[in-house]
């Protein structure tokens, strides 16, 4: 079609137009909004030469559907095609401007005819039924969402007079997902009118009873599989290429807390005839023994980066498999990758050798190895007796040394089917031992490493202290503060933290990939093979690394979670506190029963390390917040 006289009545952009004038090859025309346009002949389309004045005929078609219906069946089964300007006059009976306009809404409806202004067919029975049907349910859905929304907004204000009903579960999938941290939108959040974060998501679902506490979203915020990975060395894969030492003829002891089902780590000690030396040796299970660079179990390590330790289970970064196969004290004899530490009177490690070894192991809980260190009536208990010693000589060099030590409470969370415990920590002299033993074995294989110019995971921290630091919880609060983040680098550092020139860790490579990375390492020198270099070395830590954080974060969110879900039918109970800061209005407080900390607005004035009771208000799990009055 074509005569774009002024006043005609023409499509621009699918919306009607009027043309004002025509300049060389150019027209001038006004849109519905009052504005204005040049455009080319070719951006518009004709509708209907007018003259058409304004827009005061454009409405919607309000002919009964029956009408069209009867148009359509009337002209379905003619295969020529029609003009607009012929469906106008079928369906109205005239050519007016206002009927062309409704013709060209019902051929962009689509639902009976298709095709362009020029060239117009009517849609063959079987398209319209097709279509007819798609738009019942849609329609249909569209008012099922609606009662939807309206249940859901009811829920919202008033939930124990409004509930939702169970088929509902359907409308709230992008709201889980947002709450799951899997999208960062949701329509149903914009159709209520609310936020769309995870904390607002997580709200919802809890307000409306579609999840229960017992849902902790933290772990898939953070990108995280909460399944234990299924990759695990074949034992054919042999990677022992250098002969064992015997090492059965020692005491040695795998201490941990009861729950603990993956013992990575033991000790042994032997003391100079003189009584002044000693030969401390930390036992470590020797996963290298099978598994290699770029292999499938280290690529899966690499990728994870740490095994994941939630309260309502463990996600490990090596398969369920691997325990028995690699973990101590499990069999009669295990397999481990021994450092030796010569330590003198002064608590220094003056040398350090590393191999692979076969060792006895018995496995002690804290409890039991704090009762043998009391006794001291066997050579076993002797033993511990001695370790208990050296572990203190150990940490007063490092005392000596500027490191920092910080005490805090701690708990841990179990979650049983619907049941939340909460048992606090016990600091017992056992753990202190093993966590001292652990850290000479760290300064140990960080020297060892070191000396020979190896590309290794060392680790190094800063620590910044300004003014008087207090004593108690609140002195911990206060350096803990003063605490930067460690530095993984392929280069030694000191660190500030544990007041050594060097640091690595090589205790734990079960459950953290830099550790087994430590292993490999090792192995590679002690075989005569080769290691990585310090850019390969450098590219593993960054992927792993990311890895790490995420389970840290995750790992803290999910107790931060727990905590609550155990407070949520507690209100008004007491609590013990502790404050550790006065932050103005506010005093940040630690409840050591439940490793808390919060913020409360005292009464009355308080000191630092006073001890106070508060009463809880309010918990709300979405946030993780929990509100304390003072009693």
């Amino acid at each position: 079609m074509h005569g774009f006289n002024e006043g005609a009545l023409v499509i621009y952009k699918g919306k009607p137009a009027i043309v004002n004038e025509r300049t060389e090859n150019k027209f001038t025309i006004s849109l519905k909004d009052g504005s204005s346009v040049k455009v080319r002949d070719k951006d518009i389309e004709l509708l209907h030469p007018g003259p058409v004045k304004s827009f005061n005929f454009i409405e919607e078609n309000h002919l009964p559907p029956s009408v069209v219906k009867e148009v359509w069946e009337l002209l379905s089964g003619e295969s020529e095609s029609l003009s607009l300007k012929d469906l106008t006059a079928f369906i109205f009976n005239e050519y007016t401007a206002k009927a062309a306009y409704s013709a060209y809404l019902l051929l962009c409806d689509g639902l009976y005819f298709s095709g362009s202004i020029d060239v117009i067919l009517p849609r063959s029975k079987e398209d319209v039924l097709a279509e007819e049907t798609k738009r019942a349910s849609v329609q249909r859905e569209t008012g099922e969402r609606s009662q939807f929304l309206d249940r859901l907004k009811a829920c919202l204000k008033k939930p124990a007079e409004n509930k939702m009903h169970d088929d509902d579960a359907r409308y709230l999938q992008d709201v889980e997902a947002l709450a799951f941290g899997k999208t960062a939108r949701s329509r149903t959040m914009r159709d209520i009118g609310l936020g769309e974060t995870p904390e607002d998501a997580h709200s919802l679902l809890l307000k409306t009873g579609f999840w229960t506490g017992m849902i902790n979203p933290h772990p898939s915020r953070f990108g995280l599989s909460l399944a234990t990975s299924t990759v695990c060395p074949s034992s054919s894969n042999n990677n022992d290429s250098v002969n064992r030492k015997d090492l059965t003829h020692l005491a040695a002891y795998a201490i941990d807390s009861p729950w603990s089902t993956d013992p990575d780590d033991a000790v042994s000690v032997e003391v100079s005839q003189a009584g002044i030396s000693f030969l401390l040796y930390v036992h470590v299970a020797d996963p290298s023994s099978l598994i290699g660079f770029d292999s499938p179990a280290e690529k899966e390590a690499r990728d994870r980066g740490a095994t994941l330790y939630l309260p309502e289970g463990v996600s490990r970064m090596l398969a369920d498999e691997c325990i028995p196969m690699f973990a101590l004290g499990i069999s009669e004899k295990s397999l481990a990758l021994t450092f030796q530490l010569s330590i003198n009177e002064n608590g220094i490690v003056t040398d350090t050798e590393i191999y692979p070894s076969i060792v006895k192991v018995q496995r002690l809980t804290y409890e039991e190895a704090d009762k043998m260190i009391d006794a001291q009536t066997d050579s076993s208990s002797k033993a511990l007796g001695i370790l208990y010693n050296l572990s203190k000589l150990l940490f007063e060099r490092r005392i000596f040394h500027g490191a920092v030590n910080i005490e805090l409470p701690d708990v841990n969370i179990t979650v049983r089917g619907a049941e939340v415990t909460i048992d606090p920590i016990i600091e017992y002299r056992s753990s202190f031992m093993v966590k001292e033993s652990m850290i000479a074995a760290g300064e140990g294989a960080g020297t060892w490493a070191a000396s020979r110019a190896l590309p290794f995971p060392y680790i190094s921290q800063e620590v910044e202290i300004q003014g008087k630091v207090a004593g108690g919880l609140a002195g911990s609060i206060q350096l803990r503060k003063c605490m930067r983040p460690r530095i993984l680098s392929v280069k030694p550092g000191r660190h500030q933290g544990l007041g050594l020139d060097t640091y690595t860790q090589v205790t734990s490579p079960l459950r953290r990939y830099t550790d087994l990375l430590s292993h490999l390492q090792i192995r590679a020198v002690l075989s005569g093979g080769k290691p990585l270099s310090a850019d390969e070395i450098s590219a593993r830590l960054g992927f792993s690394e990311a890895g790490v954080v995420a389970a840290v974060h995750a790992e803290r969110a999910s107790d931060s979670h727990w905590k609550m879900v155990y407070l949520s039918d507690k209100k008004e109970s007491l609590w013990d506190a502790v404050a550790v800061e006065n932050k103005g209005r506010f005093w940040a407080v630690i409840i050591p029963a439940l490793a808390l900390e919060a913020q409360v607005t005292l009464q009355r004035d308080v000191a630092l390390n006073d001890n106070i009771k508060l009463s809880l208000k309010s918990v709300n799990i979405a946030k993780g917040e929990a509100v304390f009055q003072q009693c």
